[in-house]
């Protein structure tokens, strides 16, 4: 498997020799073009001199004239070109290089090529001249006509050799291809530092995910290092994600340490009484007694069950689905639950205040899961609200919502327990933990509840009064 590191480096360097080789593949083009450009220009310059030359020479066709010939060698020699004279008919008459005469006069230039510069004034070309030079050459041929007359008198071919030009440009290639893979070198050298550099997090950041996978739950990866914006936002995500789950992997332990715990006490009491029934340890006279201990401790695990399968389907649910909610009075769903705990307020004495609009107030939830939640809010306070004291209920209403509050007179939850208030299994002290019917269930299940209507609750404990308050949607 390529890593980040190689895959980077691989497609830079492949990038890199693309675009350096376009570069040295339009230079050249450039160069040859100019020096191309330049010979003709020079030699056309030349021409157009020897033309003149001839035509002052000559008067009705060029000849063989010494004196000319030489001076004709003479001019050539100078400008670095060569050039032959041909009559109008193409026959090559005079040559620069041999004054004298050579081997070359008597050749004849094709028909067409000497029509094509009478028509057009000159002709350019390149190429290999057979018969007069071997080698590839810059080519340019002029008419020569009569001053008087203008009648035709011959063409004048004027040449240079492009090995010169050939010999620049492979200079030029050797010079590029060298400074290239200098560039190639260089380039791969400061991009391994470079990547090495910026896929190092990535390393530390794999390191800690490996380690957290293998239950060191601590693992995180340090952020103080010289990061980009997007490395540093990947390792504050895994961070996150790391707490999350650490937070997650910490509350599953308490929660089965918790449930064993509180389903320890009662299935040894259930296995005590039943075993001392069946051995006769407990007289027969007492054996309903004891039987009916059992029968009570029996449906104490069921409702915990029933709780934690109520707790179970709201986390599922993600939410109260709407299908699932009903409009319902709210003041004549908290008289019912208050009517269900009359026999408690009247065995404790409690004064009951209540506080509500003298029209209905009503709602848009789900009306079991909200009776739920008042009858756990007032057993709550009806179960810690001492005797003869009291008990409030208020209902109000405003921007739209419903608040509903549960208060209790009895001993102040310390600051620094209530916001655990709302956690499983959680008793804020040892004279609640004594309470043999609770769970530390109630209150979590209550702030699920009112979580999945997507509303808030909140407690408040001071001065000997704690109260619990809620919020839910009012509709008309």
């Amino acid at each position: 498997m390529k890593s980040t590191f190689s895959r980077i480096l691989t497609a830079v360097a492949i990038a890199l020799l693309a675009a350096l080789l376009l570069i040295g593949i339009f230079f050249q083009l450039l160069v040859r073009d100019y020096l191309t450009d330049t010979a003709v220009d020079s030699l056309k310059a030349d021409g157009e001199v020897l033309v003149e030359l001839v035509q002052v020479a000559y008067s009705e066709a060029p000849g063989t004239d010494r004196n000319f010939s030489v001076a004709l060698t003479v001019a050539t020699s100078v400008s670095g070109a060569d050039a032959v004279i041909c009559d109008d008919s193409g026959k090559l008459i005079l040559c620069a290089r041999s004054p004298f005469g050579c081997e070359h006069q008597g050749l004849v230039v094709s028909k067409d090529f000497v029509e094509k510069v009478f028509r057009n004034g000159s002709a350019t070309d390149t190429g290999v001249i057979q018969g007069l030079y071997p080698e590839r050459r810059y080519v340019v041929a002029l008419p020569i006509l009569n001053r008087q007359t203008g009648d035709r008198m011959g063409i004048i071919i004027m040449s240079m050799p492009m090995e010169e030009t050939i010999g620049v440009l492979r200079r030029i290639s050797e010079i590029f291809v060298f400074v290239s893979i200098l560039v190639v070198l260089l380039a791969v050298c400061l991009m391994t530092l470079f990547v090495r550099n910026q896929s190092k997090p990535l390393r530390v950041m794999a390191k800690a995910a490996r380690a957290f996978g293998h239950g060191e739950l601590t693992a995180r990866v340090d952020i103080e290092g010289n990061y980009t914006q997007e490395v540093e936002d990947l390792a504050l995500a895994f961070n996150n994600m790391a707490s999350s789950l650490q937070k997650s992997e910490y509350q599953r332990q308490e929660f089965v340490a918790n449930v064993s715990h509180e389903l320890k006490t009662p299935m040894t009491t259930i296995a005590g009484y039943v075993d001392g029934i069946l051995d006769g340890t407990i007289p027969e006279e007492k054996g309903r007694q004891y039987l009916q201990v059992v029968s009570d401790e029996t449906k104490r695990l069921n409702r915990l069950v029933r709780s934690m399968l109520d707790i179970s389907q709201l986390q599922d649910q993600q939410g109260i689905p709407e299908e699932q909610k009903t409009r319902f009075d709210v003041e004549e769903a908290l008289g019912q639950v208050l009517i269900s705990f009359e026999q408690k307020i009247e065995a404790k004495k409690l004064q009951v205040q209540v506080d509500m609009p003298e029209h209905p107030v009503f709602t848009q939830a789900n009306q079991d899961y909200i009776t739920q939640v008042l009858y756990n809010l007032v057993d709550n306070g009806v179960k810690f609200c001492p005797e003869g004291g009291a008990l409030a209920l208020s209902i109000r209403e405003g921007s739209g919502k419903v608040y509903v509050s549960v208060a209790n007179e009895g001993q102040t939850i310390p600051a620094e327990e209530l916001p655990l208030v709302f956690d499983r299994f959680h008793k804020t002290d040892k004279s609640r933990s004594q309470n043999r019917d609770s769970w530390g269930l109630g209150l979590y299940i209550v702030k699920t509840i009112v979580s999945a209507h997507g509303e808030n609750i909140s407690v408040d404990s001071r001065d000997g009064k704690t109260t619990f308050a809620f919020t839910l949607p009012r509709v008309n």
